[in-house]
């Protein structure tokens, strides 16, 4: 690869192209891989739902001829991309590293894997703690009154996205110490908007979840209150490192 301080746009451009195709083409292979295995995956999916028990079959129902497939692709997908995060990640790295200050590489270098162990992490709690009893409460609440048939890719649906708001609420603590070592945010102004930040949790709380009960707003509310108090903890980190790397500089 050439030297980016020597390389022109096109070339930057030619860079750019080949780290896209080499990313599309993994996702395109871990995509089709997570096909042959849909069924494994959406049983996997289905595995929070206890409550299927109450359902007609034990398990949701598809309307549409297509509905079935298409989720199923959907899903795949998910996976794919997911299952490529770290292959596409490395390609950013190549692109980006060359470029930059060591410094700024050595954060690179160590935010990036960071940010994809913590999204999985906000996932994992989705699936085990915040869906289970979400979805349980939906399928048993008027159950008396009327027979639950939930549609698998409405189920699909509303599970995803309740996985990826996770994992991306779980970024957090990663954003605010990446802010404060840039300067953007102090920990002293984060601290005065904490009041704001319940506020914001409670809203998302009921934006994520896909129940209106204050019980499972709350199991997402806490966590978000939680990170955000320990992403005031490192952005005291990142204002210590970033006055440590301008007295450095100064030194010299």
């Amino acid at each position: 690869m050439a030297n980016p301080n020597e390389m022109n746009i096109g070339q930057h451009v030619v860079e750019l192209r080949k780290r896209l195709m080499w990313s599309a083409g993994f996702i395109f292979l871990t995509t089709a891989l997570a096909f042959v295995f849909h069924a494994q995956i959406l049983t996997l999916l289905m595995e929070p739902a206890q409550g299927f028990a109450n359902v007609p079959q034990g398990k949701p129902v598809y309307l549409d001829l297509t509905e079935f497939i298409g989720i199923a692709m959907k899903a795949s997908l998910t996976v794919g991309v997911t299952a490529s995060l770290p292959f596409v990640l490395f390609q950013v790295i190549l692109f980006l590293a060359p470029g930059l200050k060591p410094n700024e590489r050595r954060y690179l270098y160590i935010l990036l894997p960071v940010s994809l162990i913590v999204f999985v992490i906000g996932a994992g709690f989705g699936y085990r703690i915040i869906f289970p009893p979400a979805v349980n409460f939906l399928l048993n609440f008027g159950s008396e009154i009327a027979t639950p048939m939930p549609r698998i890719g409405t189920y699909v649906n509303l599970m995803l996205s309740l996985l990826f708001w996770m994992g991306v609420v779980f970024e957090t603590p990663v954003v605010l110490f990446f802010l404060s070592r840039l300067g953007i945010v102090s920990p002293e102004w984060l601290a005065h908007r904490r009041k704001y930040a319940i506020i914001i949790a409670f809203v998302l709380g009921a934006l994520i979840t896909p129940t209106f009960d204050p019980i499972n707003q709350t199991l997402v509310a806490v966590p978000i209150i939680v990170l955000f108090e320990a992403g005031i903890w490192l952005a005291k980190l990142g204002r210590s490192l970033r006055n440590r790397a301008a007295e450095s500089a100064d030194m010299l």
